[in-house]
């Protein structure tokens, strides 16, 4: 199955759609989730070094008998790095473990946290495992304004991707971090872009989610969950969403949304509105304003 894809300022695509291998996965073998998140459609698979699960994740992606063309494969810089080692001796050691000789996007995980001291010098190093091969694109995650300020006062590659906790409730205090992404050609991609349903119930907008719930199922003319109208406003925001789950149904829930009718700009501007209202932020001190 194709998935809805957007350019990245370097010029390669990336799937709106990743299934994401942190959290409940978080240090587990995820070769059985994620090969049925690989049989239901999902072709953008996210892991980290500190998850420690790329092994188990090569293993689903060979295990699928697909080529590797078919997958966009993201990883993330961890960690400080071991004493002698470069950026690109660090993916090394991740290609070993997923199988693969290159991933499709590698980021720096924790800016703030392991490389405060030494943030110039390990983007460099990113930009020298692009140019090796070692990644198509390169980006950051659980990055705000100084950071993204910082590494693009010596970048000659501008990060392609920010990943990082991304919500309507995330828009009070952090949204000027998403339109920083924007004014740089760096695209936002969403983790816990789903929290307002899972982790905030009955917040402000969820008498407008089920309102919009009946809008685009007639709109479909067929039945559209409470996710997916949530998908669909990630899909307009122009984010990648990563989320995860050991459920089929849930997994082809979040497959079809590109194949969903779009929200209007109205009901766009709607959610971000009363989103704005209301604070809620799962990883409060990650991100600084």
């Amino acid at each position: 199955m194709s998935q809805l894809t957007f350019t990245l300022n370097d010029g390669n695509k990336i799937p709106f759609l990743a299934f994401g291998t942190g959290t409940s996965h978080f240090k587990q073998d995820v070769t059985e989730p994620a090969s049925l998140a690989i049989e239901k459609g999902f072709t953008h698979l996210d892991c980290a070094q500190v998850y420690q699960n790329e092994d188990t994740l090569g293993a689903a992606i060979k295990a699928s008998g697909k080529p590797r063309e078919s997958f966009f494969v993201t990883t993330k810089l961890s960690s400080a790095l071991e004493p002698g080692d470069t950026v690109s001796d660090a993916l090394r050691k991740s290609l070993t473990r997923l199988g693969l000789d290159h991933v499709d996007l590698y980021l720096i995980h924790g800016p703030r946290v392991s490389f405060k001291d030494n943030l110039k010098e390990t983007w460099k190093g990113m930009e020298e495992a692009k140019r090796a091969g070692l990644a198509k694109s390169i980006g950051i995650s659980n990055s705000g304004a100084p950071e993204i300020e910082e590494i693009l006062s010596v970048a000659e590659i501008v990060p392609a991707v920010n990943q990082i906790e991304f919500h309507p409730y995330f828009l009070s205090v952090h949204g000027t971090t998403y339109e920083l992404n924007k004014k740089h050609g760096i695209l936002t991609a969403a983790y816990s872009g789903l929290a307002p349903l899972h982790k905030a119930k009955g917040g402000p907008l969820s008498p407008i989610i089920d309102q919009l719930v009946e809008t685009l199922s007639k709109r479909a003319g067929k039945p559209v969950s409470p996710a997916q109208v949530l998908g669909k406003w990630h899909q307009a925001k122009g984010n990648v969403l990563v989320s995860t789950s050991s459920k089929a149904e849930r997994l082809e829930e979040y497959i079809a949304i590109p194949t969903l009718p779009d929200l209007t700009e109205a009901e766009v501007k709607l959610i971000d509105d009363i989103g704005r209202t209301h604070f809620f932020h799962l990883y409060v001190g990650i991100l600084p304003v």
